[in-house]
């Protein structure tokens, strides 16, 4: 329904602060399986990795189950998850960021092998949106696959990498990806080089090894490993260290809103080294340059309302080239049920009732404000207003206290697009700018 406002929202910028920048990603398996149980020395080894984390902008490690405490306790970074817990409980995977995330989720491996102790913990990944800036919102996935070398394991390493590869096809549709984490698998092998490809393949993905140490140029599949010393010997040159393959990657694609790219590549060996200058895990830490643009024609918001619930959707990957909006419409009642844009598919339930604003054929929608609220003790959107450069707004919902408005990134940009996640209503909504 089209209905008056008086709103006090969050204005967030008109223009996007920066079109450019870099950041950097680490991987680290820690080793951090009860002393007993682990082939490193992590009662003593964590607390020494914990402050040479700083430097890096988002770190996934692996194996962070019965010294977490240690593991942060003299870290800094802003943003960082809470543990799952340890060994049988946890599933050792954590993240340590500069910038905020949204939308974690833990996935346990729907098939793993008992060789290895792999079902002793529910192994799997997870997934969270990560806003690095303005406009670019990166889906991070970090993983531990299922160790071992019998066929078992080999099966069992196949179905979790096909696992990670269909929830990317479904949440990350149209996103910016970025895949890091411990594989236990090497492009040298006869099954796992498939499984590797497969993902790299099908998720559009480039392995930053490979691109930037190898020039692209894959190891053969059945030929010898090519394995890394442990420990380096005193004195390896840079290059020597980061020649070796491991086993923990980094796995990235762009979209069409962000260009992403790893623009470097690093075996950090040197950096997590005790006093003697022997490792501080069983595992290299790897280290890569993420290098991201913005699209001169379309951009993502930052969700406006609502929160993590439901099933994902996007308008991005239609928008090829950016078609011009002709119409918008709501459908609300006490909350937002449903939006579309050009009488196209509705992003949301059945419900509400119907309201359609119609633009000129230069008229722009340059601002839209929602407001979340509480519903079954779940976020969703309760209000949603698009105004256009002329003036003219279509809202519908009841406002809340909490709110948030959002401006096109430039002139000449207006609405073309939403994203976000939608049940029976609609649980988060963002927005897809173009320039039109």
């Amino acid at each position: 329904m089209i209905a008056s406002l008086l709103l006090s929202a969050a204005l967030v910028s008109h223009a996007f602060a920066a079109t450019s920048g870099s950041f950097s990603v680490l991987t680290y398996n820690v080793a951090g399986l009860p002393e007993l149980l682990s082939s490193g020395n992590p009662e003593t080894n964590t607390p020494l990795i914990s402050p040479k984390l700083a430097p890096y902008n988002i770190i996934h490690v692996q194996e962070d189950f019965n010294y977490h405490a240690a593991l942060y306790a003299n870290d800094n970074h802003a943003y960082r998850t809470p543990t799952s817990g340890g060994v049988p409980f946890g599933s050792g995977l954590n993240t340590l960021s500069d910038f905020p995330y949204t939308d974690l989720e833990r996935i346990t491996w729907s098939k793993c092998n008992l060789n290895e102790g792999d079902c002793l913990t529910p192994k799997g990944f997870t997934f969270m949106r990560v806003r690095v800036a303005d406009g670019v919102l990166v889906d991070f996935y970090n993983l531990h696959t299922d160790a071992g070398s019998d066929s078992g394991d080999r099966d069992a390493r196949t179905s979790n990498f096909a696992q990670v590869r269909d929830y990317i096809a479904k949440w990350s549709q149209g996103m910016p990806v970025v895949v890091m984490g411990d594989t236990n698998s090497r492009y040298t092998s006869d099954v796992d080089s498939d499984s590797l490809h497969n993902i790299l393949d099908a998720a559009g993905l480039t392995d930053s090894w490979v691109k930037n140490v190898r020039g692209g140029s894959f190891p053969v599949k059945g030929t010898s490993a090519l394995t890394c010393p442990f420990p380096f010997a005193s004195g390896t040159s840079q290059s020597t260290i980061n020649a070796c393959e491991t086993v923990d990657k980094f796995l990235v694609r762009g979209s069409t809103a962000v260009s992403l790219v790893a623009s470097s590549f690093k075996n950090d060996h040197l950096s997590f080294v005790n006093s003697s200058g022997a490792p501080l895990s069983d595992h290299y830490p790897l280290l890569s340059t993420l290098t991201w643009t913005l699209s001169d024609t379309v951009r993502l918001s930052d969700p406006i309302a609502g929160g993590p619930h439901g099933d994902p959707f996007t308008d991005l990957p239609s928008l090829n080239p950016v078609k011009r909006l002709s119409s918008v419409t709501i459908r609300a009642g006490d909350r937002v049920d449903a939006v579309s844009i050009n009488g196209g598919t509705a992003r949301g339930g059945s419900g509400g009732t119907a309201s359609t604003l119609t633009l000129g054929s230069n008229e722009r929608v340059t601002q839209v404000t929602g407001c979340t609220g509480k519903k079954s003790d779940t976020s969703r959107v309760f209000y949603v207003k698009f105004t256009t450069d002329t003036g003219k707004v279509l809202e519908g919902g009841k406002s809340t206290s909490d709110c948030q408005t959002v401006n096109a990134p430039d002139d000449g940009w207006g609405l073309v697009g939403f994203w976000g996640r939608s049940g029976d209503e609609v649980d988060r909504l963002g927005i897809v700018w173009g320039k039109v």
